[in-house]
């Protein structure tokens, strides 16, 4: 019997793509065509004006076949902008909440995360997901509170676990240090296979969104989908991997 998994990150950055349309069930066929077992998006909109007021997570996910979790990172009158965990197995959501934006500052962008446990293989699999800011300073205040004893450090955040997605940093710099202080980056598990950057679309230099596992999840795969339906899709590539439990 199979023990493997598959899971995908992604910033669908409001589902508007590189070419200005903006289309939910586009993001949807991107994620159909990966069949991922668990995914994590970053940038959706739910009941904005800018995006005609749809709930971005629950369209994709219904369209899917997915159970989701969304959590509001930025709360606005109309509605909010935020992250989810979709899955194809039965999820609960665990915590969903802030993490640090200091120093508090009016251009900084509130930040959130989710922590869901997925039930797998008979398995319970802990998968926190979350977009950092662009500041330094505030990046690595987030990576600490993400690595410390409300996230991944609480008693129960037991392994396997998976942190997952849009980090704004790249690979070496002080928040990567940090977070692979416990975990794995993926793309560095596949013998003979390189790292892909994910942003932007159309020349991805930059590696910023990222899959981190514990220990004990074996990497099979990692791919990085460059295909004409994700280089307009969004302004970021999604990432896979493939992983086994032990």
């Amino acid at each position: 019997m199979s023990r493997t998994f598959s899971v995908m990150t992604y910033n669908v950055h409001s589902c508007i793509g590189t070419d200005g349309q903006l289309s939910p069930l586009r993001i949807a066929e991107v994620i159909d065509r990966c069949n991922p077992d668990i995914v994590a998006l970053q940038e959706l909109d739910a009941g904005l004006p800018r995006t005609e007021m749809i709930d971005q997570a629950h369209l994709i996910a219904m369209t899917l076949e997915m159970s989701f979790h969304f959590h509001s990172s930025i709360h606005l009158k109309e509605g909010g902008y935020g992250n989810a965990i979709l899955s194809r197995s039965p999820v609960q959501l665990i915590k969903a909440g802030a993490v640090p934006t200091e120093p508090l500052h009016p251009s900084f962008e509130r930040r959130g995360a989710l922590w869901a446990q997925v039930m797998l293989h008979g398995v319970k699999i802990q998968v926190l997901a979350t977009h950092f800011g662009l500041n330094r300073g505030e990046r690595v205040r987030q990576a600490r509170a993400i690595t410390g004893p409300e996230w991944l450090g609480h008693p129960e955040c037991e392994a396997p676990a998976v942190l997952c997605g849009d980090f704004n940093a790249l690979f070496g710099s002080s928040v990567y240090r940090i977070l692979t202080r416990q975990l794995h980056d993926v793309q560095h598990k596949v013998k003979g296979r390189l790292p892909r950057g994910t942003w932007p679309t159309q020349l991805p230099f930059m590696r910023i969104d990222h899959l981190f596992v514990t220990h004990n999840l074996k990497v099979r795969s990692v791919s990085v989908p460059r295909t004409p339906l994700t280089r307009v899709a969004s302004d970021h590539l999604p990432l896979i991997v493939t992983l086994e439990l032990p």
